[in-house]
């Protein structure tokens, strides 16, 4: 009862606002030697940040259905930490020209009168391969007559206007809106998907398979979980995730369960087939995400290529995948669903190459380039964390303790009761009066009393005689 969504739940309130303090941590991946890399030199690269910040979760629009589902928006709130981060908002970093190589890359199979129409516009506007822009720019966003060019040029291919940034879209705004189980007709389907945006699927991928909603919101499981997997749905992701178990452990005191991202997460469809639906693909370890990223030529990975093909990571200099670093992982408390720790970490990858008719592209050879990798980390603490392990770690091994206590002290109180029960029907047998006498011992025979006696009075016979 304590882990359905309704309002009389101890977890409601923690479901509603969540309490835990997460952090989102970014890492750019400054490009040293961008005029070597259009006379097409492999990229060197170098990481910059982390740039810290505090997120704020918080639930609106919270409608209960009939059908024992709930209905909600979560939005998040992103504030700057200078304290926890190793550099400021306003520091430049080289990075790709995102918006003009992802154009490039997208007008390759057009006309080329178009390609070098576009050409001659990015040349009118001064627009290069790569860019100096400050951190705050590339993150939330930066006004660039680019878009407007593009828009005339060839109409919806970037379909938006105004600003253009990597988390325009992460900060005071909404992931969607989730319809989840409640648990109140079944407990093990509390946080699962009912939908999304109003789809029972997605349709940005190949496969019905693929395209499928399911799991939770990725904020809490069902309770009573098996050392198995766990699924949630990632808007950001445009799919379905799901994790396997590796290991149990405990978070301050705390048994846990640890998820973490099989190698099959973004393999390509020839090494794990049931990913098909997510190609056209390129090596194992990336997922190309066009379909749900205005068709730009983007892919998600885990950070530094861990767990990738070995010829993303030489393709570029300065990258050192390990599964400390760059690993994502779940703990969640079992028998109750909820995650003590995690640090979800993904990388935005850009393809990049030269495109004939766009001069700007030089000779870059193909390349998926690494822009930048997050991390959304959080974990229980303080308050919570106390009232948590007091209500579901300390008390439940009170009530344990308490029982083998109890049994100790019965054995020797059934033994008592037995004995006392033993001795009291003894003694009642004693004082019952139909119990049969004790036959009082004999006396000894004499030598003189004769077995049988003669009662017949001394000359009785002489007379009759």
């Amino acid at each position: 009862q304590n882990v359905r969504i309704d309002p009389s739940s101890i977890s409601f309130q923690m479901w509603k606002d969540i309490p835990v303090p997460f952090y989102l941590s970014v890492h750019f991946f400054e490009v040293l030697n961008p005029k070597q890399i259009l006379q097409g030199a492999k990229p060197v690269l170098s990481q910059r940040g982390p740039y810290v910040y505090r997120e704020y979760r918080y639930k609106t629009n919270i409608t209960f259905h009939d059908n024992g589902t709930v209905s909600y928006l979560e939005y998040r709130n992103l504030f700057f930490q200078p304290d926890l981060s190793n550099g400021t908002e306003d520091e430049y970093v080289v990075v790709p020209n995102i918006l003009m190589m992802g154009a490039a890359v997208m007008m390759e199979k057009l006309p080329n009168f178009l390609k070098i129409l576009l050409s001659g516009a990015l040349a009118g506007l001064k627009q290069e391969a790569f860019m100096n822009r400050t951190v705050g720019e590339i993150m939330w966003g930066y006004e660039d007559p680019l878009i407007d060019a593009i828009n005339m040029i060839v109409p919806g291919l970037i379909p938006f206007k105004g600003k253009f940034g990597l988390f325009i879209d992460f900060n005071n705004s909404n992931s969607g809106l989730f319809t989840v189980n409640t648990g109140m007709k079944n407990i093990s389907q509390v946080h699962m998907v009912d939908s999304w945006n109003g789809l029972k699927k997605v349709n940005y991928w190949r496969s019905s398979q693929c395209n499928m909603i399911n799991g939770t919101a990725g904020e809490m499981w069902p309770p009573f979980m098996s050392p198995t997997s766990l699924e949630f749905y990632s808007p950001d992701a445009c799919r379905s995730m799901t994790l396997v178990y590796e290991q149990s452990g405990k978070f301050q005191g705390v048994p846990t369960y640890r998820f973490v991202a099989p190698k099959t997460l973004f393999a390509n469809g020839t090494d794990y087939p049931p990913n098909e639906g997510f190609c056209p693909c390129m090596q194992s370890g990336i997922q190309n995400v066009s379909t749900c990223r205005l068709n730009a030529p983007m892919f998600i990975s885990h950070p530094h290529f861990y767990n990738a093909d070995p010829s993303l990571v030489n393709a570029v200099e300065g990258l050192h995948p390990s599964k400390e670093q760059h690993g994502l992982f779940l703990d969640v408390h079992p028998m109750t669903g909820i995650p003590m720790n995690c640090s979800i970490k993904l990388q935005l990858n850009l393809y990049i190459k030269q495109v004939s008719g766009i001069i700007q592209t030089g000779k870059i050879k193909p390349v998926v380039l690494p822009l930048l990798w997050f991390a959304e980390s959080g974990s229980i603490e303080g308050s919570v964390l106390k009232q948590f392990y007091n209500n579901l770690v300390l008390l439940p091994s009170v009530l344990d303790y308490l029982q083998y206590i109890f049994l100790g002290l019965s054995v020797p109180l059934i033994i008592s009761a037995a004995v006392l029960v033993a001795m009291s029907k003894r003694n009642a047998a004693e004082k019952s009066p139909c119990a049969p006498a004790r036959q009082s011992k004999a006396p000894p025979s004499s030598e003189t009393t004769p077995l049988l006696q003669d009662t017949d009075p001394p000359g009785q016979d002489r007379a009759e005689a």
